[in-house]
């Protein structure tokens, strides 16, 4: 045997016995006669220590270790003089009697300690030396233990685990799909799925009820910190349910891992709230309950005062920032510059200060009197102290910049916590999307989405404001701003799917070529059903108190999808083009 013991198990209590451990050299230092190691697995460290005096030889060993070497290591535990509270295996260490090299190593190019001096790029190139560090590690274990409950609880309420093809067939909504060439079906191409969408809703056609699966899901798509090319889903379905049902079920299971996994109790029941409601208020379909600051609608009061920029606009909104009326006029322009900036794409930013005196000062007072302010500072129910700030534009445009603000607020006042969690249910989206540049409507989750019974009739209108009106069956889980998950009840008569693709415009041969598979299935009598996924590797994050997703996962791709360890994607060579039947146009050089 390599060890007999892990480098995170031994205490006093194991004093007196001989035991082997194997691992990493954290570091080696030379003191007062002794050479002391710091030995590391994925367990642990514990501190091997060699004497000068006697045993000259083993000293001499121990002082040539570098940094990373793999050895084994025997002796003695004693229970430490001088004891190291910050580790598990601070109150003892082994005084040792042999050691092997298993393994020299380079000198690393980064220190592999929690705090490491090596950048973003380094660190992504050499991963398999990151991942050694605990962040890394402890995020890896985290992981594990998610999926482990997540089995746990589906399993204990009747869910069966099956897996779904990776090489699928290319459906035209959604995100950009990565395609994969044939060589036995030359000029021809599978798609990686975006999720099991449709394979789930089988399994439903297929009368296997409760379904789920913690599978790989892949979409073409630009990048950011919480978005992968390749991620993980915990995807779900169930037959014979209404939506109160797919929520009470899943609302168990986040409460299950949350108590779980952190020993932390979430509301019972969470929070419920529409999408029209949370862009009203929020300015966000998933919005960040942990503090107020909400959208006030002031567009009554702001009309009709000669100040035209307010007066040419459908809709003037404004969030009430508490205790910010010390704002500076530096700090305010700062902030306007900070909402012209292509991400929240405001043209500019008015402000009311609230001053303890009970007086105003804005940036519009040529054009509102003191009642003016004073008016609008009570649809905001704002204290003296506060400080307004306005935006305006169209409806919703204007909405979601006040609520890209509120959340900028939201940091700069320290307000969200990232171990506060604070999770809700977004319902009621709208079915639909309107697109004025292709003149058309696009599913606003996907076209498998059922609309609500009572907008059965709007649904079947030929009139545009009617079909605007219609609510989906579907549902958002929020925490925290993240939008976790999400899911819908589906369609599942033939009739209405072929009425959902009319509507977005799919001719009944597209729908036929494209979708005819789930159509057919269910005339053979599909159940109704209705399920959900979660982001996986979100709710690992945000578990994690991070906002990024790349640590969460063991070897993530950057910004650009580039897997800098792998240098991939790379080029293919001349033989697999040919197999493949592929031709570059790409000119190398």
């Amino acid at each position: 045997m390599y060890r007999t013991h892990t480098c995170g198990e031994l205490r006093a209590s194991d004093a007196g016995k001989t035991v082997t451990l194997a691992g990493w050299v954290q570091k080696a230092r030379k003191m007062g006669g002794m050479v002391f190691i710091d030995l590391r697995d994925r367990y642990g460290i514990t501190q091997l220590r060699v004497e000068d005096s006697t045993q000259p030889e083993l000293a001499a060993t121990a002082s040539k270790l570098g940094r990373e070497f793999v050895i084994q290591a025997t002796g003695t535990v004693e229970e430490r003089q001088s004891k190291n509270s910050k580790i598990p295996t601070g109150d003892i260490e082994v005084s040792l009697t042999g050691i092997t090299v298993l393994n020299e190593a380079q000198t690393p190019p980064f220190t592999i300690e929690d705090e490491s001096d090596g950048g973003e790029e380094l660190r992504a190139r050499y991963r398999y030396l990151d991942l050694r560090r605990n962040p890394l590690k402890n995020a890896m274990i985290l992981r594990h233990r998610m999926a482990h409950e997540v089995r746990n609880y589906l399993d204990d309420k009747g869910f069966l685990e099956i897996e779904t093809p990776f090489l699928i067939k290319s459906t035209p909504e959604g995100a950009r799909d990565f395609v994969v060439p044939s060589r036995m079906n030359q000029g021809q191409f599978y798609a990686l799925p975006q999720s099991p969408q449709t394979f789930k809703q089988l399994l439903m056609v297929a009368g296997y009820d409760r379904y789920f699966q913690i599978v790989r899901c892949f979409r073409d798509e630009d990048l950011r910190a919480d978005r992968q090319p390749e991620f993980t889903q915990i995807d779900c379905e169930m037959s014979f349910v209404e939506q109160e049902d797919v929520l009470n079920l899943f609302e168990g299971m986040m409460r299950h891992l949350f108590k779980v996994v952190l020993n932390v109790d979430i509301p019972n029941p969470m929070p419920r709230m529409t999408w029209y409601d949370a862009m009203d208020r929020y300015g966000s379909d998933k919005p960040d309950i942990r503090f107020g600051m909400t959208i006030n609608d002031i567009t009554r009061e702001a009309h009709g005062h000669d100040f035209t920029v307010f007066d040419s606009c459908e809709y003037v909104g404004a969030i009430c920032v508490p205790g910010a009326a010390e704002y500076t006029r530096k700090q305010l322009d700062e902030l306007t510059e900070w909402v012209k900036r292509p991400q929240v794409g405001a043209k500019g930013l008015v402000y009311i200060k609230y001053n303890e005196d009970g007086t105003f000062k804005s940036s519009v007072d040529k054009f509102f009197s003191q009642e003016d302010l004073a008016d609008i500072a009570c649809v905001c129910q704002a204290d003296p102290g506060d400080l307004i700030l306005v935006l305006c534009g169209p409806k919703r445009k204007a909405q979601t910049m006040l609520g890209t603000l509120r959340i900028e607020m939201g940091n700069r006042l320290g307000l969200r916590d990232p171990f506060n969690f604070a999770p809700l249910w977004v319902v009621d989206f709208p079915l639909l999307e309107w697109d004025d540049e292709t003149s058309r409507f696009y599913a606003m989750h996907h076209p498998f989405t059922a609309p609500k019974p009572e907008h059965m009739e709007w649904f079947y209108s030929d009139k545009k404001e009617d079909l605007e009106r219609v609510c989906a069956n579907a549902y958002d889980f929020v925490l925290n701003g993240t939008e976790l998950g999400g899911g819908s009840i589906r369609i599942h008569e033939a009739e209405v799917q072929k009425r959902m693709f009319e509507v977005l415009g799919i001719s009944s041969e597209d729908a036929e070529v494209k979708f005819g598979f789930i159509i057919n299935a269910f005339k053979f009598g599909a159940p109704p059903h209705g399920g959900l996924a979660f982001g996986f590797d979100r709710v690992c994050a945000l578990f994690g108190g991070q906002e990024t997703i790349r640590d969460f996962i063991a070897f993530p791709k950057n910004n650009m999808g580039r897997d800098v360890m792998l240098d991939a994607p790379s080029a293919i060579d001349d033989t697999q083009m040919e197999e493949l039947a592929l031709r570059s146009t790409v000119q190398n050089g």
